[in-house]
């Protein structure tokens, strides 16, 4: 089996070559039909997804059996300003690789958001319950998803949340970091989601890939909570002396609206593969527990 992974630098990307190298993660071994195995990792300078010329010519010379789609312009608030380069990776980046999967006779896993739903609900939202995005980010991201379902004829879209990993930024390394210097942080206490680490969603997308449960899907760490009890934790667990204040959205202004409500439901694992996600306080303390170390 060939496995190509774009975004291979980004910490999702890094997280999939881990398991895929080590035959485990921290939930568990990985299916044995990874055992004869040929990865293939690439970023932008190895292959720009956004070039449409490339990408078939890539795929043509490595021939990939599975293709995991990392890639992703994924600053929010950039996005509102940059709206033509987020449209660029987002949207004609996944339709590129549809295209090129469903003539090489490839499987598509491509990772989506939260952030394609408005925020408007107080029950976590179904793999069927009807997208709206409210930002640039969310709406390329949207795009991106139905480029996949018109281009691809085996596809798994995968929406995630809040993610966290052991490698590059990400919003627990900045609560760590600014708690240490500062002693005092002020978190939005308003929006409501499901922080995910990036390990569990790794070993997910491994599972769903070697199957033909095409669809899409929704992956996040079990329960919810607001950003403000996140970062709550994320010191608590950390150990650092620091005040952790809420305040709302409306207090602290950002370009790009964020849904309210993003928690999302995972029935589409549930009733397939089955669902491993653990809960998120428990993934998080393990996480911080190892990079301590």
């Amino acid at each position: 089996m060939k496995i190509l992974v774009t975004g291979s630098k980004g910490q999702l990307g890094k997280q999939i070559i881990n398991i895929l190298k080590n035959k485990r993660s921290e939930i568990g071994a990985i299916s044995t039909e990874y055992d004869n195995l040929e990865i293939i990792q690439v970023d932008v300078e190895e292959l720009d997804i956004t070039d449409f010329i490339s990408v078939k010519e890539y795929f043509g010379k490595v021939m990939p059996d599975v293709v995991i789609n990392c890639a992703a312009y994924t600053n929010v608030d950039a996005c509102e300003s940059k709206e033509d380069l987020a449209f660029k990776i987002n949207a004609l980046g996944p339709r590129n690789l549809a295209i090129a999967s469903n003539k090489f006779g490839a499987k598509l896993v491509h990772v989506s958001t939260d952030y394609v739903f408005n925020g408007e609900g107080t029950s976590p939202f179904k793999e069927y319950d009807m997208p709206n995005p409210v930002s640039v980010y969310g709406k390329t991201k949207l795009a991106g998803e139905n480029f996949v379902r018109e281009f691809a004829d085996k596809y798994f879209i995968v929406r995630t949340a809040w993610l966290y990993g052991y490698e590059g930024n990400n919003f627990v390394y900045t609560i760590m970091k600014v708690g240490k210097e500062k002693g005092k942080l002020t978190v939005v206490n308003d929006q409501r989601g499901n922080p995910t680490n990036a390990e569990d969603l790794a070993h997910h997308l491994l599972k769903i890939a070697v199957t033909e449960e095409y669809g899409t899907y929704h992956c996040t760490g079990t329960g919810e909570c607001s950003w403000y009890d996140f970062a709550s934790k994320i010191i608590e667990f950390s150990e650092i002396e620091c005040v952790v204040q809420p305040v709302t959205s409306e207090e602290y202004v950002r370009a790009a609206k964020r849904p309210s409500f993003s928690s999302l439901d995972n029935m589409m694992l549930r009733v397939t593969v089955g669902d491993e996600m653990r809960k998120w306080e428990d993934a998080l303390k393990v996480f911080i527990s190892k990079i301590n170390k």
